[in-house]
């Protein structure tokens, strides 16, 4: 009983402080840029799939960021994480292996 109250209090504890990492809301969903472009959700699907490429770029340049903040919200996060999840394996390897 002792044990697994420590494990629920290990738990809950790590949530909270780990719960003070999320980002907050983006002031610039649904407002274009200026060149008046909104990126919806095939915009998002490709930003993911181009994520390392573009990840590397950033390193070196202020002008390419791997995300972009003039957005249409949660269509556009979804394409994001389905296309970065298509180029990055997505589990489906993980889960190939552990059928063995």
């Amino acid at each position: 009983m002792k044990r697994s109250l420590f494990w629920f209090a290990l738990t809950l504890g790590a949530m909270v402080v780990l719960s003070a990492c999320t980002p907050g809301a983006n002031p610039s969903v649904d407002v274009a840029a200026a060149d008046g472009d909104l990126a919806g959700f095939f915009t998002g699907l490709w930003h993911g799939i181009i994520i390392p490429v573009t990840f590397v770029v950033s390193l070196f340049t202020e002008n390419v960021s791997i995300y972009e903040v003039h957005n249409t919200g949660g269509w556009y996060d979804f394409g994001f994480v389905l296309g970065a999840g298509t180029f990055l394996g997505g589990g489906g390897a993980g889960a190939k292996a552990s059928r063995r």
